[in-house]
């Protein structure tokens, strides 16, 4: 019972929320976790069987297993979305999980460059190799348009519309949004593609494709990972830094320079505002300055 409704729950997190395979995997590992511990407790119940406390019982089993209250939250959001999938195919009657408490998590703020970091990283980059302008033209258009990294590198000629300043990007759950380009990224892009790309070969099926490798293949994450680390290295810099970490300073100096948190949202290609709202941390120092100013009691 538990393998076909599992089976079918990964079709549809694939077709109809348009998920990444690594994505469903995670998801399918926190329902295996409940089954796993019914197992370990000799309790071999079907799904529609599954009550609160089974639940409650099974989140104090993972809290004893020794993971972080992230994991666990992590864990419980996906058994939830798997009941809610059971009860939205008439599957089950009642969704047991409607009162199941996750772990309290801290939000960590993510860590970013200043543009000062961002400009020094850029000018690491050595521009009489074959990939300079490639790299250049990569990392002005993350951090000019806030892009995953994922974006990035399926990042096609046909989604540049220059002559409007924008470009159309493919997200999470395959969801299509317009982003402003800014000169700076138009430059380095069409650098790029005049000096290199439009002299390679690309390989079947990779024609549209922006941003190529050597062999005219679409990059890899892990390339760009490789490549901003060197970048970040060269510079001095001491952060852990990731090409996250671009995004994460596109939306900060966004936020901080006074950008409608809506619009950010909808750069981003956020879901919920709640998500976006992380960055509307303010540099400590000018907190500190501030209450100095203008507080007669600090």
């Amino acid at each position: 019972m538990w393998e076909s409704n599992i089976k079918g729950f990964r079709i549809y997190l694939k077709s109809e929320r348009h998920l990444e395979a690594n994505t469903v995997e995670a998801y399918e590992r926190d329902v295996k976790r409940l089954t796993e511990y019914l197992v370990e407790v000799n309790k071999p119940l079907p799904p529609e069987k599954v009550t609160l406390d089974d639940l409650q019982a099974c989140a104090q089993w993972i809290a004893a297993l020794g993971m972080t209250p992230t994991s666990q939250s992590r864990i419980i959001s996906g058994i939830k979305a798997f009941f809610r999938f059971l009860l939205n195919q008439d599957m089950i009657r009642e969704d047991p999980t409607q009162l199941l408490e996750a772990p309290k998590t801290r939000r960590k703020l993510p860590d970013f460059l200043s543009f000062e970091e961002i400009e020094s990283m850029i000018g690491q980059i050595d521009l009489s190799k074959l990939e300079g302008h490639r790299n250049k033209a990569i990392l002005e258009t993350m951090y000019s348009c806030g892009l995953r990294v994922s974006e990035a590198v399926s990042l096609k000629i046909s989604q540049l519309n220059f002559d409007e300043g924008y470009i159309r990007v493919i997200g999470k759950g395959n969801k299509e949004r317009l982003i402003p380009i800014g000169e700076s990224a138009i430059k380095y892009i069409l650098l790029y593609y005049n000096e290199t790309r439009k002299g390679m070969l690309p390989k079947k099926g990779q024609e549209d494709i922006l941003f190529l490798n050597r062999r005219g293949s679409m990059l890899s994450r892990v390339m760009i990972f490789l490549i901003i680390k060197d970048l970040a290295a060269k510079a001095g810099i001491n952060k852990t830094i990731s090409p996250h970490t671009f995004r994460h300073s596109f939306a900060t100096h966004l936020v901080e320079n006074g950008a409608d948190l809506r619009a950010v949202q909808a750069m981003l290609g956020h879901e919920s505002i709640t998500t976006t709202e992380i960055y509307t941390h303010l540099d400590r120092e000018y907190l500190r300055d501030t209450l100095q100013h203008y507080h007669p009691g600090f």
